[in-house]
């Protein structure tokens, strides 16, 4: 694999991961009730549903591969367009970040595995696998190889990503429920999407 494609992909992989979504929320409303202490729990069951939804989505793009490389390439403009749409989406959100402090007791088990659960059992996740994967694979390369790399990338960045997101709840409270913060993380993240789909459209067009 090319130097090149794996740092396009962790970039846009760190971008995607800091953009507050439903795993997030669920990982600051746990630091925002119990503190640090949840950080690691949170981030391990995180990094084991994205795996989890990862690993499916990969394996439904390796069929999609092997049976036809236009039916391929169909993906990636469809995935090209939802990457630039869940920019558009996201530059016109609020600057609202809504995670209400949990104040139950769990224990690292419950943490980690409602984590999990959020994490891996939400089908938009794995619609933005399918979607998002395909524009960093190489048909002509081997793709088990390409699957270990690119999995093994996501899973440290998504676990580093819950890990920073948990520690500053619980240290910086006032940060995570500031709009004007929170804002500016949507613009920015809206606009580095959109432009990321734009820029796969313009590649395949110049290739």
């Amino acid at each position: 694999m090319p130097f090149e494609t794996w740092a396009a992909f962790a970039a846009a992989s760190a971008v995607l991961l800091i953009i507050p979504g439903p795993t997030i929320l669920l990982v600051v409303s746990y630091a925002l009730g119990q503190g640090w202490r949840t950080a690691f729990p949170m981030a391990v069951g995180v990094a084991l549903g994205d795996f989890t939804a990862m690993t499916l989505s990969m394996l439904g793009i390796g069929a999609l591969l092997a049976a036809s490389a236009t039916v391929f390439t169909i993906l990636k403009w469809i995935g090209a367009a939802y990457l630039v749409y869940l920019g558009i989406k996201l530059f016109r959100a609020g600057g609202t970040l809504n995670a209400e402090p949990r104040t139950d007791a769990a224990s690292a088990a419950k943490m980690m595995g409602h984590a999990w659960l959020v994490t891996a059992l939400n089908p938009k996740s794995i619609t933005f696998f399918v979607a998002f994967l395909p524009q960093f694979l190489d048909h002509n390369a081997d793709f088990l190889t390409q699957m270990l790399i690119f999995e093994t990338t996501f899973l440290a960045l998504a676990f580093a990503n819950a890990f920073g997101y948990a520690l500053v709840a619980a240290r910086a409270r006032n940060l995570v429920r500031n709009p004007k913060a929170i804002g500016i993380f949507n613009k920015t993240g809206g606009t580095l999407l959109v432009g990321a789909g734009i820029a796969t459209v313009a590649v395949r067009s110049g290739s």
